[in-house]
């Protein structure tokens, strides 16, 4: 590599860690406290992850042309693998999966998960009228796991690459963990999505407590949170605690330099659940998240494990 392209990387990666850092909140708390190289390459992946969000989300736009941007986008992505580019997430990421072996197939899967929003009808999904509204609710759990799946776990698999591992078990408790994680964002973000049209809580979840679609609507509108709507809620809650488990099994399997970044990244998401846990109702009302304060608190203790680590690891 030439100085010319050297500084063309070095920038890629500066703009990339400028999104992050931006974008990211309880993500970036995590990179932080990981080596340089390590760091540089979750910011690439973040970028990466975060124009794709935008794309998909961008409400200002049209349903179809928001679908022409991303075709148009991926594609110069999947060109910019082998012919030169000068957008600076294609150059970082493409660096980052060289250095540490991410495959094309787990980001076309990345990429897939952040494009479900943009699909008339995704797999597994089910199309409800409610009070002149359409509505999309997957139709059991199992579909939800899926989706789950595609936006989350996938992200897990990526990161555990840039993290180190050797043991092949990190990555079932990968998957697991991401799992855990999303489950714990469609919780914070009932009323939000409910709003938008889509409700993560399954029909089959639904069913078996007795809450119809209306009710959630109800509920977000400011209808008092019932015995029903409470235990489905938990149950929610409860299935993401167990899978918090594996986290702290995946965490010894990584790196000693990577283990302070997960163990944040971690801490934080678990916070946030346990926060959603003290007072259910609070997610129709507005989005629970955890004091930046407290963020920091993790975020100081991850550092003085990451130079630990350095230090004696």
């Amino acid at each position: 590599m030439n100085e010319v392209q050297t500084a063309q990387l070095v920038a890629a990666y500066a703009a990339c860690r400028t999104i992050a850092k931006r974008e990211a909140k309880n993500f970036y708390y995590s990179f932080r406290v990981l080596p340089q190289h390590k760091s540089d390459a979750m910011c690439a992946i973040y970028a990466f992850m975060r124009k794709a969000d935008d794309l998909s989300d961008d409400e200002s736009m049209s349903l179809d042309h928001r679908r022409e941007q991303m075709a148009a986008w991926t594609a110069a992505w999947r060109a910019s693998r082998t012919t030169a580019t000068d957008d600076p997430i294609f150059l970082a990421v493409n660096d980052t999966q060289q250095r540490f072996g991410i495959t094309d197939d787990l980001l076309e899967q990345l990429v897939a998960g952040t494009t479900l929003d943009l699909l008339p009808q995704p797999e597994g999904v089910l199309l409800q009228q409610v009070d002149g509204r359409t509505l999309q609710i997957y139709e059991n759990f199992a579909a939800l796991n899926h989706y789950c799946y595609l936006v989350a776990s996938v992200v897990g698999l990526v990161c555990i690459r840039i993290f180190g591992y050797t043991d092949k078990r990190a990555e079932q408790l990968a998957i697991d963990t991401g799992i855990a994680f999303q489950l714990t964002n469609i919780l914070r973000d009932v009323k939000e999505d409910a709003e938008r049209g889509r409700i993560y809580l399954s029909a089959d979840q639904l069913r078996e407590n007795g809450v119809t679609p209306e009710r959630v609507l109800a509920l977000v509108n400011g209808a008092a949170l019932q015995t029903n709507d409470l235990a489905l809620l938990r149950g929610f809650e409860l299935t993401a605690q167990n899978l918090y488990l594996s986290a702290d099994r995946l965490i010894p399997l990584l790196d000693a330099d990577s283990r302070p970044a997960m163990r944040v990244l971690v801490r934080i998401y678990h916070r946030l659940l346990d926060r959603i846990a003290v007072d259910p109702a609070a997610v129709f009302s507005k989005r629970v998240s955890v004091p930046t304060s407290q963020k920091l608190f993790i975020l100081g203790a991850g550092v003085l494990q990451s130079i630990a680590a350095r230090l004696f690891g």
